[in-house]
């Protein structure tokens, strides 16, 4: 087994243990993002959806987009993908991309059935975790927003309410929009 994957598995190995012991009291969401330095462009990103469709971050560019890294055992990812939902639906400008991190596209559909609303965005697959190194991850959720010209924008570590008012305005505002 390679250092790499060796890392991966305790990670997602942690991710059970901290998720499971969380689960029970589990702080609220937060809202708000966190401005990035300027001029840092953003990783690539190249992943298969759940139906394995390719889809590539640089095709995008002209777009603001939100990069959620998140796993169906992380329970403030769950808490947050109707609000990622919501987001999608009230800024149709903005794209939303959510990054599952080593599971299987089984296991993300079984947990999606459960959701309400049922997200419509793409749902990635990194299963050997590569996307999740690149990005520099270092817990689950993390989200990025990339804006228009390629480079990050703005991150969020742990749960967030992504339909807040405060958060739509920050995207709204990136996407060129008023408010």
């Amino acid at each position: 087994m390679s250092v790499a994957r060796a890392k991966s598995l305790l990670f997602v190995l942690a991710g059970l243990w901290l998720g499971a012991a969380a689960a029970a009291d589990l702080p609220p969401l937060t809202h708000g993002l966190t401005a990035v330095a300027p001029g840092q462009p953003a990783p690539a990103l190249k992943l298969v959806d759940l139906d394995g469709k390719p889809h590539d971050l640089a095709s995008l560019k002209g777009k603001v987009v939100v990069v959620n890294f998140w796993a169906t055992w992380c329970p403030p990812c769950r808490r947050e993908m109707p609000a990622l939902e919501r987001l999608r639906r009230a800024l149709p400008e903005v794209v939303v991309l959510a990054v599952d991190v080593g599971e299987d596209a089984d296991t993300v559909f079984a947990f999606t059935g459960t959701l309400e609303p049922a997200p419509e965005f793409p749902l990635l697959l990194d299963r050997d975790s590569a996307a999740l190194q690149a990005w520099r991850v270092k817990g689950l959720p993390s989200t990025f927003v990339v804006g228009p010209d390629g480079s990050l924008a703005y991150r969020a570590v742990g749960g967030r309410e992504f339909d807040h008012p405060e958060v739509v305005a920050q995207l709204r505002r990136l996407a060129g929009g008023k408010k």
